[in-house]
């Protein structure tokens, strides 16, 4: 349990005082599958078991991720990507997630060094530009006292990157515990706990990662059973001391990418769900309306709205269902006709093409909007971040508008995107990616996920 002196020392003291900023901890890991998610997870839902107010972040661009930090902890989770945002947009997240929060509890990307080219992007460059400590987590599974030589190059590899504390995952048995912490007591960094070896806590996977939450029937009670780990074996409240205010300077949430309209439908369910919470509160503190719809639900977008939003998604699981939803297509045909905007990004702008098809080598027609046709049937990855450049006047603003984004996805183009494409692309090394996506009249549409417009 967080004693009764702890939790009080970082809460407001006044409510009549204006609340300082939070204060916020990273939780990073020497590489992916180390256990840092699983760490995160039990740590957001045992601090608000224990009425402690921590706001979830997760480093870089992931949608999927950040589903299951909101669902742990009872709010929204946002991004933080220092290679794709601006640092304004940076402090204007952790200005507006801190709100009535006591601890930002941020999840790092791969492992703490790995990014894009240069380590542009990575767990430390937002640690060096937040200030912020980095607990680190150690898959021990094989190792003792090799663990200490791995947090002594962690900790001593960039004196810009501050460690304060380590635990160790996958650990066996209290005399491995108690060996991992002799070899790694001289180095001075705090071992703050240890989470035992439990393969019954591995999160189902698919394609673009996890499973997503919505779809995890018995998410509450991993949460809580993890959760009960946590608060059993580490050290919470040492862990908690460690955190730090950002160095950041403080903005008011502000607009990523520009509204595509003053009152915006927005598609949400299980298989349009990869939206980023600051675009949406950007929008809102822009003056737009946001509303939401199923398509899955066979829902068409409000009839008052005066664009569609299509975001990034799951469309390919529930490509037959959405093919019959009339609905949902003719709504969306009827706007189009109507002349008013409708974007879609990846699994969104699969949906406006003319069909898609799925792994099996079937057909499915779709809403027909734009002339592309999409194919599950020979995989294949396209993943990394992008610089892009606007190639018309659009909402995103006059051409030659740049942005940054990021793609990931396994469906190709089999058909023509017709010869009015929508973004010049470059990748994070400044390499030619071509030009992407198509506009036709008010529609348009491409793989890429805008972050922020620079």
């Amino acid at each position: 349990m967080i004693s009764q002196d702890c939790a009080q020392s970082i809460k407001q003291q006044d409510a009549s005082v204006k609340a300082e900023p939070p204060k916020g901890l990273i939780i990073a890991a020497p590489s992916s599958g180390s256990g840092k998610t699983t760490l995160t997870l039990a740590l957001l839902r045992y601090f608000k078991n224990n009425n402690l107010r921590v706001s979830p972040a997760k480093v870089g661009p992931d949608y999927i991720d950040p589903a299951y930090h909101a669902a742990a902890a009872g709010r929204p989770c946002f991004n933080l990507d220092p290679w794709a945002m601006r640092d304004e947009s940076l402090s204007s997240i952790i200005t507006h997630s801190g709100q009535d929060v006591d601890v930002i509890l941020t999840e790092g990307v791969m492992g703490l060094f790995d990014g894009a080219a240069g380590g542009a992007g990575s767990t430390a460059e937002l640690a060096k530009k937040t200030g912020w400590p980095v607990i680190l987590v150690i898959d021990v599974k094989g190792m003792s006292a090799s663990a200490a030589a791995i947090l002594h190059g962690f900790a001593s590899f960039d004196p810009k990157v501050t460690i304060g504390g380590v635990i160790f995952n996958r650990v066996g048995s209290p005399r491995h515990a108690e060996l991992l912490k002799e070899a790694c007591t001289p180095l001075g960094i705090p071992v703050l706990g240890y989470l035992k070896r439990q393969d019954d806590l591995v999160l189902p996977n698919r394609h673009l990662g996890l499973v997503q939450a919505i779809e995890h029937s018995e998410l509450d009670v991993y949460l809580d059973k993890v959760a009960e780990q946590v608060g059993r074996d580490v050290h919470c409240e040492d862990l908690l001391k460690q955190a730090r205010l950002s160095v950041l300077s403080h903005n008011d949430m502000h607009s990523f990418v520009p509204p595509i309209g003053q009152r915006i439908a927005i598609a949400q369910d299980v298989a349009f769900s990869f939206v980023y919470p600051a675009l949406l509160e950007g929008w809102k503190n822009a003056g737009a309306e946001l509303s939401f719809f199923s398509p899955l639900a066979d829902e068409k977008p409000c009839a008052q709205a005066d664009a569609i939003y299509l975001p990034g998604g799951y469309p390919e699981l529930h490509v037959g269902k959405l093919g019959r939803n009339l609905a949902f297509l003719g709504g969306l045909r009827q706007a189009a006709q109507n002349n008013k905007t409708i974007y879609g990004e990846c699994g969104g702008y699969m949906v406006l093409g003319k069909g898609l098809v799925d792994t099996r080598g079937n057909h499915h027609e779709l809403s027909g909007l734009l002339p592309v046709e999409t194919s599950f049937a020979v995989r294949q990855r396209s993943l990394g971040y992008r610089d892009v450049t606007t190639l018309n006047h659009s909402f995103l603003g006059r051409k030659g508008s740049t942005f940054k984004a990021h793609e990931f996805h396994y469906s190709t183009v089999v058909g023509d995107e017709s010869d009015n494409p929508l973004f010049d692309v470059r990748d994070a090394a400044g390499q030619e990616k071509g030009q992407v996506g198509c506009v036709r009249g008010s529609v348009m549409g491409s793989y890429i996920h805008l972050i922020d417009q620079y």
